[in-house]
């Protein structure tokens, strides 16, 4: 609880993540995410080390390659409660119609293709790695020059905004300065043009007879935003094993959005260089992975989406501690990039999710 002293009983390291005493394994019991008060176990045995688990709470992936349509009018949602929806939308040719969602703002994650968000306000050029920010109310459509895949995250509750930083200062992760947003670029035409709107997940037809990107000038703070993973800076530590939490990029009421971008991994020689085993208490935790040689995982591909419910435990898988043993002490990248979402209340799998599912994800933690 807050404001709690510090306690130490038996065997323990004097600094968390560094130095574990010989022959144990070290969790972190946290609350509120990585942010709050927690104590730090050292364990004889893997938390992981389970023989079964059944029920609701257990680990689950998911194969997105073929999740839904192509070219369908909205993405399909995989995980969702009543502040967020987790979901992937395939794009080849795009829709003639423009969406407007009334619900809820999108941040779209380009995993696949490039082209152009055309906005209101004006175009956004994409391309693999970018997020793409659309404010709630936005009137927008997907225009794809190739084959596109968008891991998609709506906000019902409020905004995407920037995290704190803190001690870091405005300019850590990624200076504000590098988030593009468009110039306008009025188009006027003739025809007619017809604007879907989303409003309490259902969907209202507008037709104009004029284009409705035909916005000459805009001024204010919202907007459309592009913000490309290549111009995230992570902040690393040589010394000592960063939480999740140090990858934030953006929040969000209910949820947190973080990047594990390519890091050098510790140099210390006692310091952990995987992340440490941890039971999710306050946040369920959902993992995409875009691309690379995910540091804690074997057996992930890229396009693959990891689920961890609050209440069980997770941390490095058997095939990444052994990989992680026999580079110990080489210089090492974690050369990864990845979106974990961090919810404050239960995602729910839907229907969607179900026939996406990767059978015994949760056995991949035994030792075999």
């Amino acid at each position: 609880m807050e404001g709690m002293p510090q306690w130490v009983r038996g065997r323990t390291s004097r600094q968390a993540h560094v130095g574990l005493p010989d022959g144990t394994v070290e969790e972190e019991h946290g609350r509120a995410g990585f942010y709050g008060p927690a104590s730090h176990l050292y364990r004889l045995h893997p938390p992981t080390g389970w023989v079964a688990v059944e029920g609701p709470a257990k680990h689950r992936a998911y194969d997105t390659a073929d999740v839904g349509g192509v070219d369908d009018l909205h993405p399909t949602v995989l995980l969702a409660n009543h502040e967020v929806a987790l979901g992937v939308h395939r794009l080849a040719r795009g829709r003639e119609e423009f969406l407007r969602d009334a619900d809820g703002d999108q941040l779209c994650f380009v995993h696949r293709g490039d082209g152009v968000l055309r906005t209101e306000y004006g175009p956004l050029a994409y391309r693999a790695g970018d997020y793409l920010v659309v404010p709630r109310g936005t009137t927008y459509r997907f225009e794809p020059a190739s084959d596109t895949s968008l891991y998609v995250i709506a906000s019902f509750d409020g905004a995407f905004s920037l995290p704190e930083r803190g001690l870091l200062g405005r300019h850590a992760l990624f200076d504000p300065a590098v988030i593009e947003v468009p110039e306008p670029e009025a188009i006027d035409e003739a025809g007619t043009f017809t604007v879907v709107v989303t409003r309490g997940g259902v969907d209202t037809c507008v037709t104009y007879p004029f284009h409705p990107c035909d916005v000459v000038g805009w001024k204010g703070d919202v907007a459309p935003m592009r913000l490309s993973v290549e111009d995230i800076r992570p902040v690393v530590s040589p010394r000592y094993h960063l939480p999740p939490s140090a990858h934030t990029t953006f929040v969000a009421p209910g949820f947190v959005v973080c990047t594990f971008a390519p890091r050098p991994m510790e140099t210390d020689p006692e310091a952990l260089r995987l992340p440490f085993f941890h039971r999710n208490v306050d946040y369920d935790e959902v993992i995409f992975y875009h691309r690379g040689e995910f540091m804690s995982r074997s057996g992930i591909g890229e396009g693959m989406l990891t689920f961890h419910p609050t209440g069980l435990h997770h941390g490095p898988q058997p095939g990444a501690r052994a990989r992680d043993a026999a580079t110990r002490g080489e210089p090492r990248m974690a050369d990864e990039v990845a979106v974990m979402v961090d919810t404050r209340h239960a995602l729910h799998p839907t229907p969607a999710a179900a026939g996406a599912e990767i059978d015994g994800y949760v056995d991949s933690w035994r030792d075999r």
